[in-house]
This record gives structure tokens, C-alpha cells and sequence, in this order.
């Protein structure tokens, strides 16, 4: 079958029908990334209507009537209505949106109904930025403007009509001239706290994340996103790959199966006592929004960090929390020591909270700790024996350990012996409390990433780990990581390279130490999505007093934004307004000769007329009484002639590129 492409296809169609097929394009470009978040019938019956839309524009159809078109948009509404249990709010409002605009592809009669379906189109690329922000998004949305801009000026031509190459150049360009007039208003205009495009309450719903519980499974679900959790820029040297420990959620109770925090007891509350060794590290966190209150810093922060409307400090456990959810990307700076004691003084009513284990569960743990207790008196050693016990017993680190039963710890430590992070925290915590050694569990993240290109260390969902603190005497909380015992390259490495990922069910592997251009593209991106959100989505009000504190002004005020923001917009309307002059004194070089020509005519007393178009002005010139020789009549009616061709009959070829050389020469002989 003969290969027929998109342009080809609209050259062979009727005007009206090739600028319909246009519309219908460019209207499925902007619904397309709304159908992500969307319930899944919306972008279906949508799709539906486009194919509806463009049967009807191939054969020639009459539009549906109205008493159709009426109960379909009832239904619709009425859908919408069902799957949000309102009509109001973002949600609703975008779904509806996307609904109005499909519907109304048909019931377009009038050129009035063209530009209500455009503005619509154009308020539906605002909303996906509700969505997401990143730069592929954005580069999207570039391309989705420079659609519609051509969409638009299609329907604006009378007469003959550029090819479609040509009017895509002429949106481009109309888009790009409109770029500097924007970034005078994004450097400019007074900016707000808070996030531009979220809505409160829901703008970050969904996120995925650390969960304020841990069974099995809860982090090995986590492994499988790449989604980023935070970056980090270290001021001073980053310390080892082992030591970068983000600490995150403490885990004391145990119901058998799930790990949560520990009620709080405030009549046990005293101060905690942290002995710091060595010499603090300072970073730079960016941490990206989750809709949670917690901080993430390297483990142990000497202070809590500073953000502007969003109190933090730490809790008893020393977690590092904000007063209010992180709703949009923040970034703030630490500094922390790797060489630590916590609470070496701790009462024994409160270590007694970190003892507690469930009744009835895992006897064959509890004998063994029993075991332990009895053979060793000293808690360093029961603590070396059951590390030894891991590396010794054949325990294999997985992502896919079997299930377990009831008595999980047991079914782990003395059968299946196979298990992710959460597994070897769990089970080492509980044997730990079964032999009246303190413990808890810790989550967080482990590692992350240094990009080459930047400097910057990535964090992803998939650095989510789980490890375990004992309390010991004179040194008080102290981090041990069982994981590391049964598989040391997880700490050292990151998890692809020591479990590599499986796509599509585990039909593809994906290892990318074995494709390094794959690795090469990929520290790019993060490179260039990192200076996208450092840069564009992360320009704050701080950011934009340091701009203008730079051009001179000391305590900028919103009178003063105003005042640089009218004037450098002017300014650059002004540049581009001469610009456009230039350009169309120069621009087709066919009607620049042309005016030559009339020039030289009305020197020699036979102006053109402003309603007179080539022909008419041909037949004047070479008239009986006209005041030209007949030599340089003849080189004028061949000039018109030839004019008139490259200008309104594009199909004969006449627009070749000796065209141009021969009307110079035609317009010489006229002279």
C-alpha cells in the first residue's frame, strides 16, 4: 500500500475538509495527556466523538441534530457527576472541560464555533500543568501552541493557502516571538508563595512514597519507581556510598505482621542527648512534594532546617518533621555528622516502650532468642551471633520473597530465608526485643545516585530501605543495617545494579550497567529536569529579590516589579514590533521587485492604482496611449505576466527559483 502522509492527504482534500481533518488533530493533541488522570470512559467516549467528527468530515455528512447532540452532553455531565460526585472543583472541571470541547467539534456551524473550540483548546493546555510541570510536559505544550496557532491562521486565508510546512513556520514563529514577551512577566511579575498551578488539599494526592506503616512488601513495592524522592548538592566532600543514610519514619510497634510508630507518652518526654564526633557535612536538599511532614537530611542533622512558612523540628525519635505537608518542592540546607551518639542516657521507662512484642506469635524466634540469651550474657555478642546467623544460614536478598504465614518472622528466619529489607529489619528487631535488647525499626532511603553532569545526588523510590537501632549501654541508639550482612553490595551499590530491574512482568530484564549510552541518556535528563525545577519551577520570591538585588535595587517592592516589569515589556514589544517592520520590507523578495517595478512606472507618470492588481495594471501600461516605448512595454507585460504566475497560480511551477532571476532581468529591460 502506497505510503500516504499527513500533508499529502490534506493537499488532496477540499480546503474545508483539510482544515477540519487540521482541527481534529490538533484537538487530539491537547486531550491527549488529560487521559492519564482521567477515568477511563471520558478519554474513550471523547476518542469516540474525534472518529465520529472526522467520518463525518471525509463523507460529506450532515452534523448530528441538536435532540441528539442534547442527551448526549446530559449523559456526559451526568457521568462526570458519578465519577467525582460533583460538578465543581478541579477534577470535575478539567473532566468537563475535555467533554465540552469534544462535543462541540459537533455542533460546529459557524466560524464563531471555530473560536469558541480554540480558546477552549487553549484553556485545556493551561489545565495540564495542574497535572505535572516537567519538561517534557512543557516541551509538549510548545509543540500543542504551535498547532493551534497553525490551526488558527488556516482558517483565516482567503484565496490561495501556503502549503502546510509554510503555515506550521509561520505558528512557530508567532510562538517564538511571543516567548520574550512571556519571560518579562515570569522574571517579573511579583511572585507568591506557594505552588502556581496546585490546588490546596488535592494538588498532590496520589504521590507515591514511604508509608507510616511496614509489612512485607511495602518497600520492595517502592523498588519499582524511578519517581524521584530528592536531590542533594554536598558543599563539602560527600561522604561513602555506606554512609548516606536518609532517616525517615521510626517503627515500635509490632502486631505480628505490620510495624507502625509507637504511641506517643508525653509523661515520659525528657531531653535527648546527641554526642557529635567529627566534622558536620554540609548539603543542599531539594525535596520533591509528597503530600507528607517529612524532611529528609543525611543521618544525624546537628539542626533542624529553616523553611519559609513551614515550621520544622524533630520528634522524640528524632525524625525531622514540618508543621504543615510539603504540597510543592522545597529546598532548604543542612548539616550533619556520620559519627554519632543518641540518648546514651535514656530511662529505662522509656527504652521499656522498644521491648514490646505481640502474644502468641513467632515461638520458634522466641526460642531461639531464648537460646541466644542464655549462651551469650553480653548484648554485643547476641547481636554479632544473630548477624552471623544471616550471613551463615543462606539467606538470599530478593524482591520477590514467597509468602509468609502467620508467624512471618518464623516462616522467614527457618524456612523461605528469603526476603527484602523490611524482611531482615523486621526479623532482626524482633529478635533483638525477644532477647531484651531495645530496638525499633527505621525507614527511609539508603544511597542515591551522583550525576555526572551535575554534581548532584539523586534519590529515587527505589533507594527506599528499611534498618534497625538497638540501644546500647554508654552509646545509646546505635544503627545497624541486617540487610548489609546478607547482601553488602545493596550499601554499596545501587539496587539495579545489584537486582536488575524486570519490565513487563518480568519479560525484560533491565540491567543498565550493560547499556551505558542508556545510562548516558539518562543522567542527562536528570540533569536537565534538575536545572528545570532549580531554575523554572522552583523561581521563588526569594529568588526574584536576589535578581533584582543584582540589578541594583536593594529592597525591591511591588511598585518598583511593577514599574521594570511595564517598562521592559515595552521595551520588548518595541524590538520585536521593529523587527516585524524590517522583515516585511524584506521578506518576499518577489514583492519587493514587484514594488520596483511600480516605483519605476510611477516615475514615468503611470502610477498604480490602489485597487489595481497586476493585471489590470498590465493592461494600462501596454495600452495604445500609454506613455511607455514599445520595447519596454513588451518587457513589462512579460514582468506582470510572469508576476502574476509566482503569485497566484502556485500549482503551474511557475515559482521556481529561476523565476526570481527572471523577473531582475525583465525588470532591467523595463528600466
Amino acid at each position: 500500500m502506497r505510503h500516504t502522509s499527513f500533508a499529502s492527504l490534506a493537499r488532496s482534500l477540499p480546503r474545508d475538509k483539510s482544515d477540519t481533518l487540521l482541527l481534529l488533530v490538533t484537538c487530539a493533541l491537547v486531550l491527549a495527556p488529560h487521559a492519564s488522570h482521567l477515568p477511563w470512559w471520558i478519554p474513550a467516549f471523547s476518542t469516540a466523538l474525534l472518529l465520529w467528527r472526522g467520518w463525518i468530515t471525509f463523507h460529506g455528512s450532515r452534523m448530528p441534530p441538536r435532540w441528539l447532540l442534547l442527551p448526549l452532553a446530559a449523559l456526559a455531565m451526568a457521568g462526570v457527576y458519578w465519577s467525582y460526585k460533583t460538578l465543581l472543583g478541579r477534577e470535575a472541571g478539567v473532566a468537563m472541560l475535555v467533554l465540552l470541547l469534544s462535543l462541540k467539534l459537533l455542533e460546529m456551524h459557524a466560524r464563531r464555533d471555530l473560536h469558541v473550540i480554540v480558546f477552549l483548546s487553549f484553556f485545556l493546555m493551561l489545565a495540564t500543568f495542574f497535572y505535572s510541570q516537567s519538561i517534557g510536559i512543557a516541551l509538549f505544550m510548545l509543540v500543542v501552541l504551535i498547532a493551534l496557532l497553525t490551526t488558527q491562521l488556516s482558517f483565516q486565508y482567503t484565496g490561495t493557502v501556503p502549503p502546510l510546512r509554510q503555515r506550521l513556520r509561520l505558528g512557530a514563529l508567532i510562538a517564538g516571538l511571543a516567548i520574550p514577551v512571556m519571560l518579562v512577566p515570569f522574571f517579573l511579575f511579583p511572585r507568591i508563595q506557594g505552588p502556581l498551578w496546585g490546588v490546596p488539599g488535592d494538588a498532590y494526592t496520589g504521590r507515591i512514597g514511604l508509608s507510616e506503616s511496614m509489612a512485607p512488601g511495602s518497600i520492595a513495592n517502592l523498588t519499582q519507581s524511578d519517581d524521584i524522592a530528592f536531590r542533594v548538592k554536598f558543599i563539602d566532600p560527600a561522604p561513602p556510598k555506606s554512609k548516606l543514610y536518609w532517616r525517615s519514619i521510626v517503627f515500635g510497634q509490632y502486631d505480628g505482621r505490620t510495624w507502625t510508630p509507637l504511641p506517643p507518652q508525653p509523661a515520659l518526654n525528657q531531653s535527648i542527648q546527641i554526642r557529635w564526633r567529627g566534622v558536620p557535612l554540609r548539603h543542599q536538599v531539594t525535596l520533591e512534594p509528597n503530600g507528607r511532614r517529612w524532611l529528609f537530611a543525611l543521618e544525624m542533622p546537628n539542626a533542624a532546617p529553616l523553611l519559609p512558612g513551614n515550621p520544622s523540628g524533630f520528634s522524640a525519635e528524632l525524625q525531622l518533621l514540618t508543621q504543615n505537608p510539603i504540597d510543592q518542592r522545597v529546598r532548604y540546607e543542612a548539616a550533619s555528622y556520620t559519627d554519632f551518639d543518641v540518648q546514651p542516657n535514656a530511662a529505662a521507662a522509656v527504652l521499656q516502650g522498644w521491648l514490646g512484642l505481640p502474644p502468641g506469635f513467632n515461638p520458634e524466634t522466641l526460642a531461639f532468642a531464648r537460646h541466644l540469651r542464655q549462651q551469650l550474657h553480653d548484648h554485643t555478642a547476641i547481636i554479632n551471633a544473630v548477624l552471623q546467623f544471616f550471613r551463615n544460614q543462606n539467606f538470599r536478598y530478593t524482591l520477590a520473597p514467597p509468602l509468609l504465614g502467620k508467624d512471618a518472622i518464623d516462616d522467614f528466619l527457618f524456612s523461605s530465608r528469603a526476603g527484602f529489607c523490611e524482611h531482615y529489619a523486621s526479623a532482626f528487631v524482633v529478635l533483638m526485643r525477644a532477647s531484651g535488647i531495645p530496638a525499633r525499626v527505621v525507614t527511609g532511603y539508603q544511597g542515591g545516585e551522583i550525576n555526572p553532569v551535575d554534581g548532584y545526588l539523586t534519590v529515587r523510590q527505589s533507594d527506599a530501605h528499611a534498618w534497625a537501632e538497638v540501644w546500647l549501654e554508654k552509646r545509646g541508639w546505635v544503627r545497624l543495617d541486617p540487610t548489609a550482612a546478607v547482601a553488602p553490595d545493596r550499601i554499596e551499590k545501587s539496587l539495579s545494579e545489584v537486582l536488575p530491574r524486570r519490565l513487563f512482568g518480568g519479560l525484560v530484564q533491565l540491567d543498565a550497567g550493560r547499556s551505558p549510552w542508556l545510562s548516558v541518556l539518562r543522567v542527562n535528563w536528570d540533569a536537565m529536569t534538575n536545572r528545570w525545577n532549580q531554575s523554572v519551577l522552583n523561581y521563588s520570591p526569594e529568588k526574584q529579590r536576589e535578581l533584582l538585588q543584582l540589578l541594583g535595587f536593594k529592597e525591591p517592592d511591588w511598585r518598583i516589579l511593577t514599574g521594570l516589569m511595564l517598562a521592559t515589556g515595552s521595551l520588548v514589544m518595541a524590538a520585536i514590533a521593529a523587527i516585524l517592520i524590517r522583515n516585511r520590507q524584506t521578506s518576499d523578495p518577489v514583492a519587493a521587485v514587484y514594488a520596483t517595478l511600480c516605483k519605476n512606472m510611477a516615475r514615468k507618470g503611470v502610477p498604480r492604482a490602489l485597487h489595481e492588481g497586476p493585471r489590470a495594471y498590465c493592461a494600462r501600461l501596454t495600452a495604445i496611449d500609454s506613455p511607455l516605448a514599445p520595447q519596454t512595454r513588451d518587457a513589462v507585460e512579460r514582468f506582470l505576466q510572469l508576476y502574476e504566475a509566482v503569485q497566484y497560480d502556485v500549482a503551474d511551477g511557475s515559482s521556481s527559483p529561476d523565476a526570481l532571476s527572471q523577473l531582475k532581468s525583465l525588470l532591467t529591460a523595463c528600466r
